[in-house]
Formats: structure tokens, sequence, C-alpha cells
């Protein structure tokens, strides 16, 4: 298995996407339990989601789940929701709180150091990279972070999460046009559907979001965090919803042209 998969484009926006794997190496996924051999936090089908939304789109994927090592987290095990649930960048518990290891198989600090650098390095070289290669081109380049999860997850937060979430660190991770944009557009496809959305809620973006957003040189990043009802089932096998899917598909397809042409205007 790849760790990581790239697809080039020649445009000015990244997809990234960290938890969309589902991969576990045979000697990970025989120390799960039951309970985490479901598999059940992963950004299911978020690569399907996207897939030729923005043809000219750069696409890093990581490829490997999210119970080997999150590839969304701070590599030195900071949170990055203080006194907050949330879960560790090799994760003993899920999304509600459980256990997801067989007694005595969780990972142990130098595990995790090992997955730090056979995984979650890796992928994060590549969008490094992929970034660099597109700012040489246009002079900026926008991370988009693409991110879904259960609407209900009360380990993790209260009630019902909005369907679009939209994180950019309280405007610090990307230009104010940036977030404007792709709130209007959201506020748009909710009027019309009914949906609900929420700018730096519950998910203010992760640590690729922080980390990689750096706007005073050019590179911008925002995250979407996707309520998964939208587009898929709840229940295992967690299968691909396209009936559901392609309204939201098409408001995604929007939202990406909308920035890409922001990004070619020369306004930022």
């Amino acid at each position: 298995m790849t760790t990581v998969s790239t697809i080039k484009g020649d445009g000015p926006i990244l997809l990234g996407m960290p938890h969309g794997g589902t991969h576990l190496p045979h000697q990970i996924s025989t120390r799960l339990n039951a309970r985490g051999r479901l598999l059940a936090d992963a950004d299911w089908h978020i690569g399907r989601l996207y897939e030729g939304l923005l043809p000219s789109a750069t696409v890093v994927a990581a490829n490997f789940h999210r119970y080997l090592i999150d590839a969304n987290r701070d590599p030195s095990g900071q949170s990055l929701y203080p006194g907050q649930n949330t879960t560790e960048i090799c994760p003993t518990i899920d999304f509600d709180g459980e256990p997801i290891w067989q007694d005595g198989h969780a990972p142990d600090a130098a595990e995790v150091a090992r997955r730090i650098t056979d995984w979650h390095r890796p992928y994060h070289a590549a969008v490094e990279a992929q970034l660099q290669r597109i700012k040489a081109r246009h002079g900026i380049a926008i991370l988009y972070d693409c991110h879904s999860i259960r609407p209900v997850a009360p380990f993790l937060f209260e009630g019902r999460l909005p369907d679009f979430n939209i994180g950019t660190n309280g405007t610090t991770t990307c230009a104010p046009a940036i977030e404007q944009v792709v709130a209007e557009t959201c506020t748009e496809i909710c009027a019309a559907t009914g949906r609900t959305m929420v700018v730096n809620g519950r998910f203010k973006g992760g640590w690729t979001t922080r980390h990689y957003g750096r706007p005073h040189d050019g590179i911008h990043a925002i995250q979407m965090e996707l309520a998964q009802d939208l587009y898929m089932d709840l229940d295992p096998p967690f299968a691909f919803d396209a009936v559901k899917a392609g309204p939201l598909q098409k408001g995604l397809a929007t939202i990406l042209a909308r920035l890409e042409q922001l990004a070619l205007s020369g306004a930022l």
C-alpha cells in the first residue's frame, strides 16, 4: 500500500484528505478490539465525494486509517482544543470515548514516535511539496482540507453538528476573502436546501489548517467538516449514497469553483 496518494493539478487549490484512508497493516489491525475493527471514525468516501468537482485541483490523500495515526493532529501531542474532549494522535478511543484496542495492545510512546516518522511525516511532506509547487506556479496556494464526521457524537460535542463546518481558526489561516466566499456560498446552499452551517464553531481547523495557513506567505488554508449523513449511511458498512450525495456535490463544486476564481483573480 502506498502511504500517500498525490494527484497533481495545474490550479491554485490543493484538496487535503488526511482522514479518508481505511488501510491498516495486518499487525496493527489484529490488535484492535471488535469496536476498533469497525473503523467507524474514518472520513468515509471523502475522495469519492470530491472526485472531479474541480478538475484543476491537486489532491493529497492519506491512505491509512486514523486509528494507525491521525495525520491531522499536532505531532507534539498538544491538543488542538484544550479543555474539550478529543482523540490523540494515535487514538486509544473512538468518537464515543470507548477503547478501540485490545487490553495491553494500545501503542506506547516509542510506537507512537515510529508511526509519526513512518506515516504522519510522509503525508505532510507531500502536502508541503505540493503547496510549494502550486505557489511557485500561481504566486499563492489554497489548501482546502476535506473532512467529514457523523453529525451526532456526544463525547465530542453537544447536540447535532451543523451540516457545513468551516474552520479558519478565527480567520487566521487564510485571507478574510477566502473565508467570506466559502461562508457566503454555504449560506446560499443552506437557504436553498434547509441545511445548516457555522464558521469556527466546534471545528475551527485542525493541525493541517493551522500549520499550513500562512496568509502573509501566500499560503492559505481552510477546513470543511461535513455531516456524513449528507452523503452516506451512518451505520456499518457505511455505504456511499449517490442520491443523497448529488446535491451536496453540486454545492461543493460551486464552493471550489468560486475559490479558484478568487485565487486566479489576483485579489488575494
